[in-house]
């Protein structure tokens, strides 16, 4: 039986931006997911999905998620059968990078089981791989979290720079509960990006420097900058129409209750918000409020 894990992650700083050469800032999170292969009779895989998700995740990604291993299985060479479980404390919901978590789980539980001696750059490519199942033209940036974990400097085509920062940060990330469709929302982009030329030149230029500006405060671990940042880049992101009115209430409850910054993370048009909610205390009061709302909220730590 071979084992193998992903981490899952937070978008900190321009989603979508990034597809197009703009640098983003991504962390993965102190939550994962782990699969476990081994060889069995039959023909291609058989798998089993133990993790806990959002109600119809699973069901609306079952296509993409056995493109996914396909596309794995192809990339590592392996033709015979496998069997696969995935478990683990990552809940599987759009925006906390389940899928990427997934895939870089199952190529390294598959590397495992046979015996194939892989390097986290090998994994990262193959994870990738996968991911295009999910996401069509991935940026490569939820992968390389899920690979590596840590905090990640990411520009498309030019590779990551890992970010040291001194010590873990709490946030508390809000689930909409609604399963977005990734590729959607970036074929939305694209559209609208040839269509307002202009308008989104200008957007885009701003994502642009506050990538620098979000890079040297977190650097600095100056928290109440990054949050000011993050509540600009979720304006951004409102006015290339990735958000919706769930995300926006969740991201307003996270900042009327003391959230240094809030945003959403990911995909958008549902998923996951995240929240900067420097120690425990406010990390608690901000879950708390999601939860009162009716919403997932999940405690989390960046930079581990």
């Amino acid at each position: 039986m071979g084992i193998g894990y992903g981490y899952g992650k937070v978008i900190l700083f321009n989603e979508h931006f990034v597809v197009y050469g703009i640098p983003a800032i991504a962390s993965a999170i102190d939550k994962k997911t782990i699969a476990e292969v081994k060889k069995c009779e039959g023909k291609d895989f058989i798998i089993h999905d133990d993790r806990e998700a959002t109600p119809g995740y699973k069901e609306e990604k079952l296509e993409q998620q056995k493109e996914s291993i396909i596309r794995i299985k192809k990339a590592m060479g392996i033709d015979d059968c496998i069997e696969i479980w995935l478990h683990g404390d990552l809940k599987a919901a759009s925006g906390v990078g389940a899928s990427a978590a997934s895939c870089a789980a199952i190529a390294r539980a598959i590397a495992d089981e046979f015996g194939l001696n892989l390097s986290d750059e090998r994994i990262n490519e193959i994870a990738y791989e996968g991911e295009k199942a999910y996401h069509g033209s991935p940026s490569g940036i939820d992968n390389t979290c899920a690979t590596f974990g840590g905090l990640v400097w990411f520009i498309k085509g030019k590779g990551m720079e890992r970010l040291q920062i001194e010590k873990p940060v709490e946030i508390v990330m809000g689930d909409t509960g609604i399963v977005a469709n990734t590729k959607k929302a970036v074929a939305g982009v694209r559209e609208r990006k040839e269509k307002y030329k202009e308008k989104y030149e200008q957007i885009f230029n701003e994502a642009e420097k506050l990538a620098y500006e979000a890079r040297e405060a977190l650097l600095k671990m100056d928290w109440e900058k990054v949050g000011q940042l993050m509540n600009k880049n979720h304006e951004l992101l409102q006015q290339i129409e990735v958000s919706c009115k769930e995300l926006d209430f969740l991201v307003e409850i996270a900042r009327e209750n003391g959230a240094y910054g809030a945003k959403m993370t990911g995909g958008g048009l549902g998923g996951y918000m995240v929240a900067l909610t420097p120690g425990e205390e406010l990390q608690e009061k901000v879950a708390k409020a999601i939860e009162k709302e009716g919403f997932y909220a999940l405690r989390t730590k960046i930079g581990i």
